[in-house]
């Protein structure tokens, strides 16, 4: 099968294995507990060696970019969440903080209206589908753009006690896992030949759409995070 195929017969697979039978709330927590675990193979200075061996095509064309001129802390920059070989790593669990129900309400009292705007823009880019994958129309994507979402929630050790952690791991290949840690967390290290590696037969607006969902779903986490610490200060 092509990689297209494949992926279009794993969304099938996951749809009729969810209607026959839901993976109970344990198994489910421990799946993200492992996809956590995983995102931190990809470290600070590129790519692990596990991953540079795997796919050493996206090692080659990575460039050390400075862009200190843009910040005014040369030492800003992203960091993992947790250590690697930490057995209890720290989890935001999102039903205790959403947007939706903590986070919209407080920021727009903070800023009037702001609130109103970022939701529309979350939800915009959420929803922003032509039901296509790549030749193939009438598609329903919600399951990838989901999973495309939360696993970036992931990466920064927000849980969703309702989602199937089994689903990012069925229908997200690791280069691609190593493609949204780069975009997401190390974005001055992405590559064309990064971005041409994965999804070869996608279009290249479906593939925008990724970097769009990516980018949204990276603010959201972080502004779940301060907006969190400052209920916690106000309360």
């Amino acid at each position: 099968l092509s990689e297209l195929e494949a992926l279009m017969e794993r969304m099938k697979r996951l749809q009729e294995d969810k209607e026959d039978e839901e993976a109970s709330q344990e198994e489910m927590a421990t799946r993200f507990e492992k996809e956590k675990k995983e995102s931190l193979l990809v470290i600070s200075g590129g790519i692990s060696k596990h991953f540079a061996v795997l796919f050493p095509a996206f090692d080659d064309e990575i460039v050390s970019t400075d862009v200190s001129r843009y910040v005014e802390d040369p030492g800003f920059g992203y960091k993992d969440f947790a250590r690697r070989g930490e057995d209890h790593l720290p989890t935001f669990r999102a039903q205790d903080y959403t947007w939706e129900n903590h986070g919209f309400s407080l920021v727009n009292r903070l800023y009037s209206d702001i609130g109103h705007l970022l939701d529309e823009k979350f939800r915009m880019v959420y929803n922003l589908t032509y039901n296509t994958m790549a030749t193939h129309e009438d598609v329903d994507t919600t399951t990838l753009r989901r999973a495309l979402f939360n696993y970036v929630h992931c990466m920064y050790g927000i849980r969703y006690d309702d989602y199937d952690y089994g689903e990012v791991n069925q229908l997200l290949e690791r280069s691609l896992k190593v493609y949204i840690k780069t975009v997401t967390c190390y974005p001055e290290r992405t590559t064309k030949r990064m971005y041409d590696s994965y999804w070869r037969q996608f279009k290249h607006s479906e593939k925008v759409h990724v970097n769009l969902l990516l980018m949204e779903a990276r603010m959201q986490a972080e502004l779940l995070y301060a907006l969190r610490a400052i209920t916690r200060h106000l309360t």
